[in-house]
């Protein structure tokens, strides 16, 4: 894997699936935020404590998924996140779902620093910024 992933292993939960144990279309969207929180807490932040700290909070504001094969109850997989792009307040996640080395799921989702007491969009801060751009492609 190169250097500039971050690779998150996630179990599949019954609850992650439907009756014939094929995993929601929804789930995987849940599966893409925690490898992301992960990898900011990787990089030393704690969501709660962007807000605390820098008064701020990311929110996505636009995801692009294309569904390739299903997830099902009990798989082990592994969501793998990279930095696409990055601009001043945004930036574009390239995050892809595998079992077994197969991509399963692959998104892009666009994120955006936004203040936390107005939701407009704000500069990502400095400390922040120098830890994600040894992330970006």
């Amino acid at each position: 894997m190169p250097t500039d992933q971050f690779a998150w292993p996630i179990r599949v939960y019954y609850e992650d699936s439907d009756a014939g144990g094929i995993v929601y279309h929804s789930q995987y969207l849940n599966f893409m935020e925690r490898a992301r929180t992960e990898w900011l807490r990787s990089l030393g932040f704690e969501q709660t404590e962007l807000t605390a700290q820098f008064g701020i909070i990311f929110v996505v504001r636009n995801i692009q998924i294309k569904f390739k094969k299903p997830a099902r109850f009990n798989d082990a997989i592994v969501v793998h996140s990279q930095i696409a792009s990055m601009g001043r307040s945004r930036m574009v996640f390239e995050q892809k779902i595998f079992r077994d080395g197969q991509v399963l799921t692959e998104a892009d989702v666009e994120v955006v620093c936004i203040d936390a007491v107005n939701y407009t969009p704000v500069t990502i801060p400095v400390p922040i910024q120098q830890s994600m751009k040894k992330m970006e492609q």
